[in-house]
């Protein structure tokens, strides 16, 4: 495997900066930080979504008659 030197590194760049530009250069770097953190977290089984889920309102027949009169006031 050959090395990459210091040369070979700042060549990329400026090839990349002639590719994409100064405005979008940023930009990527970003979006790749944000995929690199989100495969390492898969990766080691971190996950945000281990929050439990809500369970969904269970209505009554109290409620259900309390909606009926506010749609029909008499």
């Amino acid at each position: 495997m050959p090395n990459i030197g210091t040369g070979e590194i700042i060549l990329l760049l400026l090839l990349a900066l002639l590719l994409f530009g100064a405005k979008r250069l940023p930009e990527i770097g970003r979006s790749m930080g944000r995929g690199m953190r989100e495969f390492k977290d898969s990766v080691s089984g971190k996950d945000s979504d281990d929050e439990p889920a809500e369970l969904p309102m269970q209505t009554t027949d109290t409620t259900i008659a309390a909606r009926e009169r506010e749609r029909d006031p008499v």
